[in-house]
């Protein structure tokens, strides 16, 4: 069903795109984004030929986030609205739909990604996992998306978005490399991330890291009484010394493994908020993709026993691991 809800999100795309390449776009145009790392990526592919509007801030979780009066304000001003896709803005689907159908051409980021890349979780119910941002190599392909349609939308500005572009991801490409190397130098036995939902499997994949969560892919989830015993007697018996909390997520359900491990003799330990589903603070290191996926690989890299620089990748980020 939701598949079929993207293809039709997919053809009112391209469609509204026919429609409004007929017509050049004015200076500055409104652009709405939805979570903060579209917002970051297609800032940096706009540059200044375009205003950027991002309905969710740090911290918001996109699983559970209802447009506001205010945000339906801003989409019906919008000449683009891109957002992430694979129905992680689940609740805004309707209105994507109304938007395309009114000429508003909203293109989902993660367009290009083939199926064959994308994973599909077991308790998804069919659907795919929507955190591909978590593999940078991923993420590279949604920035060609968001060239690819700003280019054909306005083909004048066409070669800033391109160069925009190359430049970005000379960046991620340099982040990729750093989150392979770094993640690499965990001991074997300790490479285990544990947080608290499961947004990391694209992240596990890539950087060859297992991965384990208290919920599911979206935190509309609930964890079961049996899955946290479960986490709590792997914690012990593989002497796992750090755990992860995350900016979007309850920590209730990681204190109960802590809890569950003390009372069994292992003593474990919170290592330091992951940014999961949404970047840090705004105007800061942290609050671009490159920043948040930066601190992510070097506080893992360092909780769990491996080397990273103490402000990693750019010697950048704000806290100290």
């Amino acid at each position: 069903m939701h598949r079929i809800t993207a293809f039709c999100l997919t053809l009112l795309s391209f469609l509204t795109l026919t429609l409004s390449a007929e017509k050049s776009l004015p200076s500055n145009y409104p652009i709405v984004t939805t979570c903060t790392m579209v917002t970051d990526l297609v800032e940096n592919v706009v540059g200044d030929k375009a205003k950027v509007i991002g309905l969710m801030k740090e911290g918001v979780d996109p699983h559970l986030y209802k447009p506001t009066r205010d945000d339906l304000v801003s989409l019906s001003k919008a000449d683009v609205v891109f957002y992430s896709g694979l129905m992680l803005e689940g609740r805004m689907a309707d209105s994507f739909a109304r938007m395309g159908r009114n000429g508003v051409p909203c293109y989902a980021v993660t367009e290009l990604l083939d199926e064959e890349y994308l994973l599909e979780p077991d308790d998804f119910d069919g659907h795919w996992d929507p955190h591909v941002w978590n593999d940078v190599k991923a993420w590279m392909s949604a920035a060609n998306a968001v060239a690819d349609a700003l280019s054909e939308l306005d083909p004048t500005n066409a070669e800033t978005y391109n160069t925009n572009l190359e430049a970005y991801l000379l960046k991620l490409n340099a982040l990729d490399q750093y989150a392979k190397k770094s993640i690499a130098t965990i001991p074997e036995k300790s490479r285990v991330l544990i947080t608290a939902h499961d947004a990391f499997n694209y992240f596990s994949r890539a950087y060859g890291i297992s991965v384990k969560a208290a919920q599911g892919v979206t935190t509309e989830s609930e964890a079961a009484i049996s899955d946290i015993q479960t986490l709590v007697d792997f914690v012990v018996a593989n002497k796992i010394n750090a755990i992860f909390v995350e900016n979007i997520a309850s920590d209730r359900n990681l204190q109960a493994i802590l809890e569950g491990a003390k009372k069994k003799g292992h003593i474990c330990e919170i290592g330091g908020e992951l940014y999961s589903d949404a970047t840090g603070k705004a105007g800061t290191y942290e609050g671009t993709y490159e920043g948040m996926i930066d601190h992510n690989v070097t506080l893992i890299t360092r909780k769990l026993g491996g080397k990273a620089p103490e402000k990693g990748l750019n010697g950048l980020l704000s806290t100290a691991h």
